[in-house]
């Protein structure tokens, strides 16, 4: 199974409407094969503090144990060196495989409720994107390696915009 980049998002809702409409787009997205859910975890916290938590997947159980094999490995490399690469990537796999998730427990999910003003919401998501694989396997095909990759927004412009003028009145 051959995967693309994946991407890490995190949106915050004041009052999300739940209308539906950005699974629809998502759906959209993945119908096209542009983008696959990897995982997408929605937590909304009533105004009277009660959490509601929703999670997506496009991934097949097979497909979810390999990607969870595949990040248990390079977490596993990073906390014990090679020696942990195999083990990281067996129990992530079992895991995906016995409660095919990411290790998002109740626990966790009020964690995450706590820093979620009543009336408010989270999404949090790990995206594919499937429009990339053969771009970077024409990189990889050159000797190239992805050295930065980042998505810019206009908040992220402003917000580097005021670092820079912050600096320039030190």
């Amino acid at each position: 199974m051959e995967m693309g980049p994946l991407q890490l998002v995190v949106f915050g809702f004041e009052h999300p409407k739940l209308d539906g409409s950005i699974l629809a787009e998502l759906k959209k997205l993945g119908d096209d094969g542009l983008v696959r859910i990897v995982d997408l975890l929605g937590v909304y916290k009533s105004e009277e503090g009660e959490l509601a938590a929703v999670e997506v997947t496009d991934l097949k159980l097979d497909e979810a144990m390999t990607y969870a094999a595949w990040v248990g490995a390079l977490f596993g490399l990073g906390k014990a060196g090679p020696d942990g690469l195999e083990a990281g990537a067996f129990e992530a796999a079992l895991l995906a495989e016995h409660e095919y998730e990411y290790g998002l427990d109740e626990e966790a999910i009020r964690s995450i409720g706590d820093d979620i003003p009543n009336g408010g919401g989270a999404l949090i998501g790990v995206l594919e994107h499937r429009w990339a694989i053969p771009l970077r396997n024409a990189v990889r095909a050159q000797g190239g390696i992805a050295i930065v990759q980042d998505f810019l927004n206009p908040e992220t412009l402003i917000a580097m915009g005021a670092v820079a003028g912050a600096e320039l009145v030190d």
